[in-house]
């Protein structure tokens, strides 16, 4: 079973506990998704009107944890601490996962690569060593991200992460990401349209060269050909005109005149 169905089903099963539950009810089932190992996404959850209704009560609190699991960092939650729910391991490794994906979603436009000291800052990490074994047992393990390793530079190649829940107002702004991409298409498809219409155009035109050329090709042949048959003829016209060219067997078998001497006086 992929990730993305797993998640699907763990969000099927915790939006159907939270929509019978109500007040104080919903908390262990906070804890409980943001402490799953296999789900990574809560804006379903989030959208559950008894979860929204926690907002303003003595509750609230389990709320906003449910809203940084969403959309926050291990650094948000550190600034925060103090109004929110003290997390369990489980809860900090998952909030340190997120994390992770976070800074590979904010890299994407320019690069892919995050440096070692930008992770261990924002993951408390104290050396490249255990860095190294967070990004390879809890996270291309889980299969949230993929990638290389760099010791040489001190970096992680990110070859793909995950989404994480859209923010309030990241809609906006995916739609206008998106909308601009497809204009971009539509002016690379246009051009390779033209490209090929040109194209085609100088395949005619090339195709009316090679055929003018053979055409003349054939005219000089049948011209020579015909120069060359009026050139025979008049030849063989002047061998047999009677009187032109004596036959040398006709000229062998004629007697020859006896030559007639007179007698001296």
């Amino acid at each position: 079973m992929d990730i993305e169905q797993r998640q699907a089903e763990l969000i099927d099963d915790f939006i159907k506990q939270a929509s019978v539950l109500r007040g104080s009810a919903l908390t262990p089932v906070i804890v409980e998704a943001t402490s799953h190992q296999s789900l990574f996404a809560f804006s379903e959850i989030l959208a559950v009107p008894s979860v929204a209704e926690l907002g303003g009560t003595e509750n609230s609190a389990y709320l906003d944890m449910l809203r940084l699991f969403a959309h926050g960092t291990w650094s948000d939650y550190k600034s925060n601490a103090g109004f929110l729910p003290k997390l369990v391991p489980d809860q900090v490794l998952k909030l340190k996962q997120l994390t992770v994906l976070t800074l590979a979603e904010t890299n994407k436009p320019f690069s892919q690569v995050l440096p070692y000291d930008q992770l261990m800052q924002e993951l408390d990490v104290i050396n490249v060593r255990e860095l190294e074994d967070f990004l390879i047992n809890e996270c291309m393990y889980a299969g949230i991200v993929r990638g290389k390793l760099d010791q040489l530079k001190r970096c992680f190649e990110v070859q793909f992460a995950a989404g994480r829940d859209l923010r309030p107002g990241q809609l906006g702004s995916m739609i206008q990401t998106l909308s601009n991409w497809l204009g971009t298409s539509d002016n690379l498809l246009l051009s390779i349209q033209e490209k090929i219409k040109w194209a085609d155009t100088m395949n005619e035109l090339d195709k009316k060269h090679r055929k003018d050329v053979e055409d003349k090709v054939e005219e000089v042949k049948k011209s020579l050909s015909q120069k060359a048959d009026v050139d025979l003829r008049g030849h063989e016209e002047i061998y047999s005109e009677p009187g032109g060219v004596m036959d040398y067997e006709e000229d062998r078998s004629r007697p020859k005149r006896c030559r007639r001497r007179h007698p001296i006086s």
